[in-house]
């Protein structure tokens, strides 16, 4: 019986990350570029629009997950029609995941130099073909480094959500673990986190070193 929660847990968790990392991944890398290129001196200098997209990407960042969990609540339940559950708990996931990616990606693609993109410019290169060829390609090792980050912290966050009603690891750990002081269970919990959190690491590492080496 144990054995089946833990494995749906898991699975839940799993299920939850998977959907958010997904989508946290396809907003915040055109959001990063969004803040790079549209800064001063940028490629796509705007910065009225830089300043205020900026803005909200700090405010969004600054939220603890749980109070932005709750705030949330009337627009998950628009987007995916409850606020409980695994579903529910993948839109404020990805709320909170994506400024953050956002700011970690854009850190990397600030680092490429600025003399390749001048070297592209002289050679007229056109703005897109700049950003397809020399800055995403330079950035990626810092870009899978930070997006490693990000997914350690939507485990951290799902295991929030699941103990106030988000299903997973966390749901499992806090409705057994804390209110039914089953220590084996708790214990249980915290192998399995500590076990995902250590193989999303090595991986995002190893690839990342990978990336930097064909560089």
């Amino acid at each position: 019986m144990l054995v089946d929660r833990l494995l749906q847990g898991a699975w839940d968790t799993l299920l939850m990350i998977g959907a958010s990392a997904l989508v946290t991944l396809l907003l915040g890398i055109p959001l990063a570029l969004f803040l790079v290129t549209s800064a001063r001196d940028g490629i796509f200098e705007a910065r009225w629009a830089n300043g205020a997209i900026g803005s909200v990407v700090n405010v969004l960042r600054s939220i603890p997950f749980l109070i932005l969990m709750v705030a949330l609540i009337p627009f998950t339940r628009l987007i995916v029609g409850t606020s409980y559950g695994v579903w529910a708990a993948v839109v404020p996931l990805t709320v909170a995941s994506t400024p953050f990616f956002a700011r970690i990606a854009e850190v990397s693609l600030r680092e490429v130099d600025r003399g390749l993109i001048e070297a592209a410019q002289a050679m007229g290169c056109r703005r897109w073909h700049i950003v397809w060829h020399v800055l995403l390609p330079e950035a990626r090792p810092g870009i899978v480094a930070g997006f490693t980050i990000t997914l350690v912290s939507m485990i951290n966050a799902s295991a929030v959500a699941g103990a106030i009603g988000a299903g997973g690891l966390g749901d499992l750990a806090y409705r057994y673990g804390y209110q039914r002081f089953d220590t084996q269970v708790m214990l249980t919990v915290i192998v399995l986190l500590v076990l995902l959190v250590s193989l999303i690491q090595l991986g995002g590492d190893r690839l990342a070193l990978r990336l930097n080496k064909r560089i």
